[in-house]
């Protein structure tokens, strides 16, 4: 039976989509990212099914999350990117898992941190997006540096990567282009990593030229899809997550009853109104009042009204509904419901921020 509300997880969709993006992408590395919990699904169970997918890197962005991957007894390499000032860098090298670096100063608190031991580092170039990343301007100094600490067995340059804008095809190639002079500059310093990475989802199907040993897939392994002009379906992808509930409670009410905070919807006509239990809280976005849909019984009804902290209103008009029946927010569009990419066009945002702001209170389940 559906849960008063939960996000229900399907795993060998996971794996399907992994294998779809590896035999696109035909890298012989491909890092599988399940940073912020799994894009919402879940980390643990998503990494362990992109695993059994092909995937043979796993990244996040925290520290923190890697070890949580470690805890649970994954053994697969691990690149995490995003560090705190302070960050735990020793518990990192300590569980073998590999660190990204966005400066020279980071590097050296790398190499301070590894103890006696061999830290593995992945230096991260800074092409164009402005985020982290080091700047052309200290390639140069930080390749030296860090084939200096290579040379003293205190850290392995074991990857340079980068990130692109996804703009347009030209922004991206421009990108592109740095990124090839970055690697150039590394190997005169006498840097030979063995991943390159540059390219994410949308740049593994789309820019072969972006692909060089290894891809990071993102929401791809989630089965949405980066474009706008293509769903999932287009490209061989099943989403995994399907957020549903149940009716919390079915009232009747005249013509012209207001609906919810300010009344932003009145009923037009003698109606059925439906309650949700799903809000703003559990990571339905307001932004999507009024126009956000469900799939109930076969059919597809809006959000009447605002959506709410806990939950949310649906007029069904004539509709036979009663407390207890289903409701799909999001899933799998093959099987009627609307998808992540609808509630985020509804609300003004890309598929990425729907499934990643599914609150904790939403259970997750891995049926099978």
């Amino acid at each position: 039976m559906t849960g008063f509300r939960e996000a229900v997880i399907n795993l060998d969709a996971v794996t399907r989509n992994i294998r779809t993006l590896r035999e696109v992408a035909g890298t012989p590395h491909l890092i599988a990212v399940v940073k912020a919990d799994g894009y919402g699904h879940g980390a643990v169970p998503v990494a362990r099914a992109a695993l059994a997918g092909g995937a043979d890197w796993l990244g996040t962005a925290d520290i923190e999350e890697a070890l949580e991957l470690r805890t649970a007894g994954i053994g697969s390499p691990i690149l995490c990117w995003l560090h705190a000032n302070g960050a735990d860098f020793a518990a990192a090298i300590r569980a073998d898992v590999d660190l990204g670096v966005s400066s020279l100063a980071q590097l050296d608190d790398i190499a301070d941190a590894a103890d006696g031991g061999t830290a593995y580092v992945h230096l991260k170039l800074d092409t164009g997006l402005s985020r982290n990343g080091v700047v052309e301007g200290e390639w140069a100094e930080l390749f030296r540096r860090a084939a200096d600490l290579e040379n003293a067995g205190v850290v392995r340059v074991r990857g340079i990567f980068s990130h692109l804008s996804n703009t347009s095809a030209d922004d991206d190639r421009a990108a592109l282009g740095v990124f090839h002079r970055g690697l150039s500059v590394a190997t005169n310093e006498g840097l030979r990593p063995d991943l390159v990475h540059l390219a994410a989802t949308a740049a593994a199907i789309d820019l072969p030229e972006t692909r060089f040993n290894a891809v990071r897939i993102g929401i791809g392994m989630y089965g949405l899809s980066p474009f706008d002009d293509r769903t999932p379906a287009d490209l061989g992808l099943t989403p995994a997550m399907t957020l549903q509930g149940r009716i919390a409670a079915v009232r009747r009410v005249p013509l012209g009853t207001g609906v919810s905070y300010s009344y932003t919807y009145r009923t037009a006509s003698e109606s059925t109104l439906a309650l949700v239990p799903l809000g703003y809280a559990d990571g339905v976005p307001r932004q999507a009042s009024g126009a956000g849909q469900v799939l109930i019984g076969g059919r597809r009804f809006s959000v009447a009204g605002r959506v709410a902290m806990d939950q949310f209103v649906v007029d069904v008009g004539d509709a036979d509904v009663a407390v207890g029946d289903d409701v799909v927010l999001f899933g799998d569009p093959a099987a009627g419901a609307p998808s992540a990419s609808d509630w985020a066009t509804a609300a003004g945002t890309i598929n990425y921020d729907i499934v990643t702001r599914i609150g904790a209170r939403v259970t997750r389940r891995y049926p099978g």
